[in-house]
């Protein structure tokens, strides 16, 4: 049977457990279309980025 050979630090327990704290995803509100998005990420529908155009607008 394997056991651990020294004993795990409370330090290292708690880098392991870090990722049980994380938090929901933040949206912000676009200002120019009014639709969520997240911060810092091309606003899909509009296909802009800070002000500039990166993609085509999505046709429905």
């Amino acid at each position: 049977m394997a056991v651990p050979k020294r004993k795990v630090t409370s330090m290292k327990r708690g880098f392991r457990r870090s990722a049980d704290a994380l938090k929901a995803k933040a949206y912000v509100e676009d200002k120019d279309s009014g639709e969520l998005r997240r911060p810092h990420h091309i606003d899909l529908k509009t296909g802009m980025y800070r002000g500039r155009q990166i993609l085509e607008p999505k046709g429905e």
